[in-house]
């Protein structure tokens, strides 16, 4: 968008200012009436405009191209030219959105000055639009874990890309978190990430929040979608968008363009679209809730996000993240974590993901007294034991068995537990329980649960 297009009836003026402005390193087009100048505008949007007033055997005079231009393309500066210029056209002119004004016969350094300020100018409140609109906060993930080694590889694999990806995955396990990954390192990060919540926009609105509207009384107010061109569009849920806005949507992404609520003219948008979702697709598009052909659409590079519960090696360096975070932006205290206390997470369910282990950090950071180390009895809003000094309460599951039963039940529980929080790493599991790698095997075989383990993914974290 850093082409300048030439409006003007005269071949000679329009070929003057073209030959000035490529001398002067700009690229040009030229168009002699108004059809030719829309035309060229839908075609690629330029990076300014410079529009004659009077436009001989034209449909549309200057004026009425400059309207049309301020609400279709509010972001294309528009420099007037006339040779029967005068105070009312050029106050008329500035009032319908022109940069300036430029009498004919023009000086080729007033024209020259004025054309860079508005280019800068332009530039200035992309990149303003554009930071508003993004989230700051720096895609950052962490974890040493197996499962999260694969997922940042796949990540970076399709960074490299402009292909469509369908994030999968549990509620809180990080899908938005992979998404801006994604957009952080791909060719489009100094452009826009704009999320959709798809969950939260009232169905009666959606349509409106997407493709946004126009109105007399408003003039235009751009959509989600016209905001994100050139960048990349987040369709958080996707599986909650209401079914009659789908092949709208599909429609989009096979054609590039859409309508305005309220308007007439097509909006053309060039994006990449990252979509997540926490439900099993195919049994919504069964159940005639989603739509087959978006669904193909949108699965293109499919990817599963790990929960917290298949990464629990990385709880410690999660939560240690989250310390200093919260230290740095509430100056809540810089606590430590010692390894008890990452014990104690490791072995807790997960539910939440990784946006509960967040909470649970916080919460220990507003609530616990003093700058000490984190206790375990923290972690957990209730214990499984009591004060000191009180007996485990056994519920009739437990007390109903004979001893080596319940020895049993506890070591197969135990064990397993050991095993997932060391992400089915048998050495390291056989290190922290205190047994060789041989006798772990051996009681693994006696407990009868040898058949049920996970792959042993020790080749892949040494």
């Amino acid at each position: 968008m850093s082409d300048i297009l030439i409006v003007d009836d005269e071949p000679d003026i329009r070929e003057l200012i073209a030959d000035i402005l490529q001398d002067e390193g700009f690229a040009t087009r030229t168009a002699a009436n108004s059809d030719e100048a829309l035309a060229e505008v839908n075609a690629e949007q330029p990076g300014l405009m410079i529009l004659d007033i009077w436009l001989k055997d034209s449909r549309m005079d200057g004026l009425d191209i400059l309207k049309h231009a301020r609400v279709n393309n509010p972001d294309v500066p528009v420099v007037i030219i006339s040779g029967h210029g005068n105070i009312e056209i050029a106050v008329a002119a500035i009032k319908q959105g022109a940069y300036d004004f430029i009498e004919k016969p023009f000086n080729i350094d007033q024209l020259l000055v004025v054309i860079r300020r508005a280019m800068e100018t332009s530039r200035l409140r992309r990149e303003n639009a554009s930071l508003r609109r993004r989230d700051n906060a720096a895609a950052e993930m962490l974890g040493q874990s197996a499962p999260f080694r694969r997922l940042r590889d796949n990540l970076d694999k399709v960074a490299k890309s402009n292909g469509r990806v369908l994030l999968t995955g549990e509620p809180g396990s990080g899908k938005e978190m992979a998404a801006r990954y994604i957009h952080a390192h791909s060719a489009r990060a100094d452009a826009a990430f704009v999320t959709v919540p798809c969950a939260t926009i009232e169905p009666e609105r959606m349509e409106e929040v997407l493709f946004g509207r126009e109105s007399p009384e408003r003039g235009v107010e751009p959509g989600l979608l016209e905001q994100a061109h050139g960048g990349v569009i987040y369709f958080d849920e996707v599986a909650d968008m209401p079914l009659g806005t789908q092949p709208k949507i599909l429609r989009v992404l096979t054609e590039q363009q859409f309508q305005r609520a309220g308007g007439s003219d097509k909006v053309r948008v060039e994006l990449r679209v990252i979509s997540s979702t926490t439900r099993d697709l195919p049994v919504e598009i069964e159940a005639g809730r989603f739509r087959q052909e978006l669904y193909d659409r949108l699965n293109v590079v499919p990817i599963a996000v790990p929960s917290l519960s298949d990464r629990r090696e990385d709880i410690g360096l999660l939560a240690r993240h989250f310390i200093a975070q919260f230290h740095a932006s509430q100056g809540l205290p810089l606590r430590t974590l010692p390894e008890d206390a990452v014990t104690a997470l490791q072995t807790m369910r997960w539910p939440g993901n990784i946006r509960q282990l967040r909470n649970v950090i916080e919460r220990v950071l507003i609530l616990g007294e003093g700058s000490g180390p984190i206790l375990p009895a923290e972690l957990e809003p209730q214990s499984a034991f009591g004060d000191q000094g009180e007996a485990l309460a056994l519920g009739p599951q437990i007390t109903g068995l004979s001893l080596r039963e319940a020895r049993e039940l506890f070591e197969r529980e135990y064990l397993l537990t050991q095993i997932d929080r060391f992400g089915g790493n048998i050495s390291r599991t056989a290190q922290f329980v205190g047994m060789e790698r041989s006798a772990l095997h051996r009681k693994l075989k006696s407990l009868g649960v040898v058949g049920g383990m996970r792959v042993d993914d020790e080749a892949l974290v040494k």
